[in-house]
């Protein structure tokens, strides 16, 4: 989870009553700007306090912050630190040591009819993909969960959803029961892809409320018929507007470029530099979807504007190229673990300029509470977009781990993330991704969770599309 300065949390909206979301700068009911509504709150607040004379107090950061550099920025900008904390109340079970895909998620009840985004077969976006072999949520894939089984519709032919927890309440327009209060299991809470060659998983985490993350994978045909598997992984800025919308749009546009740029003969590297950019388009456009005129770049800075991160990889029989944008990462594990692997990106982070500038130790910046503060994004408040690519020629053959900061939080250094991998990651890419959603889930689940893997080099007679 990429993160944004955070406004003032109001119980609730002002026009009409509805409880905002952590992190919410608009009303998902009325559209209500909170943040004007939360500052006119605090300044009372201050007035009351000043009349009481009580003390006032100045935000929560120790003073020992007070001596460290500030957040550093891009061209005058940084999407800074530490969103509010999830609500308790999302918290559920980790899994057992049995296995991630043997475990009963509470999550994983389907209940007919109940709210939910709508998936395809080959990404985890809200674009229709063919000819993949897809699951789409905890309950289809791993069969497992806790409803009973029964119809949950009403009876009498009321077109109602039942609680797939308590079996008697009705779901409300928000996915809860109106009865026991549990939230409904939504497609995008669990998500898996699967093609010859490449796969990926994706999860909601144990703590929040959504899944923000998005995936694409997808294979194409080279100029010379040999194949090229690609994946991409974004994260929404979860501070953002619509961070689950940024980040569906952004993995559908850039698998799409990479798709039609790869097989007209296009070098990999440059083919993902245009992907990256043809998702920033797509990210851009959503905060025009409500028919604004498109504002001056000047004004754009002051808007909350979805947003992601984005990171992409391609590989073929000889080459394997990465871009990204944001601190979602890529990772090469070979084979051989008896040679050292290698992370492939460099994080657009507060923590990694830190390090960069030499101020701080690699482990001291990640351990600040600043760490996550990111420094490059798409987005339509994004001062300026400098896509980052490079590309490899491993002389052995490994996997290409591709993922957000949901897992590598978990497993952070290049050795970390390769003892996670199974040793059978190249010939089992899908069993691969869902054993690291389960390492980060079991390593406490507070990030949305999703990973791609895929394997180098790739195989002759995958070529196709999907």
């Amino acid at each position: 989870m990429s993160q944004m300065p955070q406004p003032p949390q109001l119980s609730a909206c002002p026009a009409c009553e509805e409880p905002p979301q952590a992190g919410d700068r608009y009303c998902d009911q009325c559209g209500a700007d909170l943040t004007v509504a939360a500052a006119l709150a605090a300044e009372a607040a201050l007035s009351a306090e000043a009349i009481a004379g009580r003390p006032e107090t100045h935000g929560d950061l120790p003073e020992a912050y007070g001596d460290l550099p500030e957040a550093p920025r891009v061209n005058g900008a940084a999407r800074s630190i530490h969103p509010e904390p999830e609500p308790d109340d999302y918290e559920l079970a980790a899994p057992t040591s049995g296995g991630y895909g043997q475990v009963a998620d509470p999550r994983a009840a389907a209940t007919l009819g109940a709210p939910e985004a709508p998936v395809e077969s080959a990404e985890s976006g809200i674009h229709p993909e063919t000819n993949a072999s897809t699951h789409t949520s905890a309950a289809s894939s791993t069969g497992s969960g806790t409803g009973t089984g029964a119809d949950p519709r009403l009876p009498g032919g009321e077109h109602r959803p039942r609680c797939a927890a308590c079996q008697e309440g009705t779901i409300d327009q928000d996915g809860y029961c109106e009865r026991c209060g549990h939230a409904q299991a939504r497609t995008r809470d669990h998500m898996e892809s699967e093609l010859e060659g490449v796969a990926a998983a994706s999860d909601r985490g144990l703590r929040h409320h959504r899944n923000e993350d998005a995936f694409s994978v997808s294979t194409a045909a080279l100029p010379d018929g040999t194949p090229a598997m690609v994946a991409v992984v974004c994260d929404g800025v979860s501070s953002a507007t619509r961070p689950d919308e940024a980040s569906a749009a952004a993995a559908h546009s850039a698998n799409q470029a990479l798709r039609a740029s790869l097989p007209r003969g296009a070098h990999p590297q440059q083919a993902m530099n245009e992907a990256i950019i043809a998702a920033a388009d797509a990210v851009n456009s959503l905060a025009l979807d409500t028919g604004a005129a498109a504002p001056a770049h000047e004004g754009q800075r002051h808007q909350n504007a979805p947003a992601c991160t984005i990171v992409g990889a391609v590989v073929t029989s000889d080459i394997l190229t990465i871009g990204w944008v944001g601190d979602s990462r890529a990772y090469w594990v070979p084979d051989d673990r008896t040679t050292p692997p290698a992370r492939l990106t460099e994080d657009d982070s507060w923590a990694a300029q830190m390090v960069a500038a030499g101020l701080m130790s690699e482990a001291e910046a990640y351990a600040d509470e600043r760490a996550h503060a990111i420094t490059g994004w798409l987005g339509a408040d994004a001062y300026e977009l400098e896509p980052h690519t490079a590309s490899y020629k491993p002389d052995r053959p490994g996997v290409v781990v591709v993922c957000t900061d949901g897992l590598w939080n978990y497993a952070e250094s290049a050795e970390q993330m390769a003892r996670a991998v199974p040793a059978d990651a190249r010939s089992r890419p899908l069993n691969s991704a869902q054993v690291l959603v389960g390492h980060a889930l079991d390593g406490g689940g507070h990030d949305n969770v999703t990973v791609a893997v895929v394997p180098f080099p790739a195989a002759p007679g995958r070529a196709g599309s999907a």
